[in-house]
């Protein structure tokens, strides 16, 4: 056997090998998708728990719960192997991501047992889920990012995007099911609801852009008309200034729930048809590289195509450069442009998510922390102190954020004054 034939067996096996561990990386992807469903649930169930103070939900978060830690369970398993086995192919930033969210997944029964007691309130549980779902979809984002084969890489994109808007449309659920369940939507939560929704779009807009031809009409024909004009009503119902209580006096909160959940099911399906899809693919590179790698070992003595032969029998009318646009415009070459572009463009988007969370937990701590001085100054209750913060700042066309910071500044000017002899 010559060098280049020793060099090609290698490649092929090189191949396999790739496609091998893709397969095992979309194995992985489906065991996520599926505990981020449970655990979607589970959340909105513990919002509507929290704040009707355990009146409503207790039996089905109770179940939520169980399911969650059945798929979690299947998950860890999954995980684990792949850690112990993990080849070459898979980098550091995944096995990295999988480790936070190992971490992350150590602190969920903590989580659950602060809820159990009502030690959290239904926002700082939300965001509690949120982190960990945000976690588990890093992974996803991750083995897209490191896929080497172009149509497995375009796949993992699409089921990226549509389980990137799955979890908005998820945060959205709990939202809406805080507020109704309330009676009301202040500001920040009508502010982040329509955030939610107009950034929904943009990741179904993605998925769209990647998806396959199937999975595209399995979209279009699985989003039923009555439940998307039903949420679009409460959706308005919600941007009103006022309380919502339905005539029996119960509050909107589980019927936004039912309705939301149909939603979310139904993007569900479409989910498990791309994962389908996916494991198809893998499957079926894995068999055309077998078969090639098969033959050219029941022939070693073929004699191996000689690529390099075009290249040396140019003609002066194609020029190098003329192969450079072309390769550049080929339907494979504009699919990884895409590719790479869409990549760049959610890590930045990754980026700017983070900093925009961080600029809201400073707000959130320099608004509790004037909260507590005006409760101690003026003898009023967290409520009250609330509702004050907020008046003031909309009668002064300020954010909470700004006032907030007013009243401490204020409050350290007149300390210092205070303090001098």
């Amino acid at each position: 056997m010559s060098s280049a034939q020793q060099l090609l067996f290698t490649a092929l096996r090189c191949d396999i090998d790739n496609l091998h561990h893709l397969a095992t990386t979309v194995d992985i992807v489906s065991d996520i998708s599926q505990f981020i469903h449970v655990l979607q649930r589970e959340r909105g169930a513990s919002t509507i728990y929290l704040a009707s103070q355990g009146k409503r939900f207790k039996t089905r978060r109770t179940t939520y719960v169980q399911h969650s830690q059945s798929a979690e369970a299947s998950m860890r398993l999954r995980l684990e192997t792949f850690s112990q086995e993990a080849r070459p192919q898979a980098t550091a930033r995944l096995l990295r991501r999988i480790a936070s969210v190992w971490l992350a997944l150590d602190e969920l029964d903590a989580l659950r047992r602060a809820i159990d007691t009502f030690h959290i309130s239904p926002d700082a549980a939300t965001q509690a889920f949120n982190h960990l779902i945000s976690g588990l979809l890093a992974i996803v984002f991750e083995a897209a990012d490191t896929a080497v084969d172009p149509d497995i890489t375009r796949a993992l994109v699409a089921t990226f995007h549509l389980m990137q808007g799955k979890e908005l449309a998820g945060q959205e659920r709990a939202c809406g099911a805080f507020g109704f369940t309330l009676g009301h939507f202040d500001d920040a939560h009508r502010t982040l609801l329509n955030e939610l929704v107009e950034s929904q779009q943009r990741c179904f807009d993605t998925f769209a852009e990647f998806a396959t031809p199937e999975a595209l009409s399995a979209w279009e024909q699985s989003l039923s008309p009555r439940t998307l004009a039903g949420i679009s009503q409460l959706r308005d119902i919600a941007c009103q200034r006022s309380e919502h209580r339905t005539a029996s006096g119960n509050t909107l909160g589980e019927t936004w729930y039912e309705l939301t959940t149909l939603r979310i099911d139904t993007i569900k399906t479409v989910e498990d048809t791309l994962n389908t899809q996916l494991m198809a693919l893998c499957h079926h590179k894995i068999a055309h590289a077998q078969a090639a790698l098969d033959h050219a070992s029941a022939t070693p003595d073929r004699p191996l195509p000689a690529p390099c032969e075009q290249l040396l029998a140019l003609s002066p009318s194609q020029p190098l450069g003329d192969l450079t646009a072309t390769a550049l415009h080929s339907p494979l070459s504009r699919s990884l442009l895409e590719l790479t572009h869409a990549q760049s463009s959610r890590l930045q988007g990754l980026s700017d998510e983070l900093e925009n969370t961080r600029k809201a937990l400073r707000e959130r701590k320099l608004i509790e922390r004037a909260k507590g001085l005006i409760m101690a100054h003026q003898s009023m209750s967290e409520e009250e102190a609330y509702r004050f913060l907020r008046k003031t700042s909309m009668d002064q066309s300020r954010s909470m954020a700004d006032m907030a910071r007013s009243i401490l500044d204020l409050s350290a000017m007149l300390q210092r004054q205070q303090d001098t002899p």
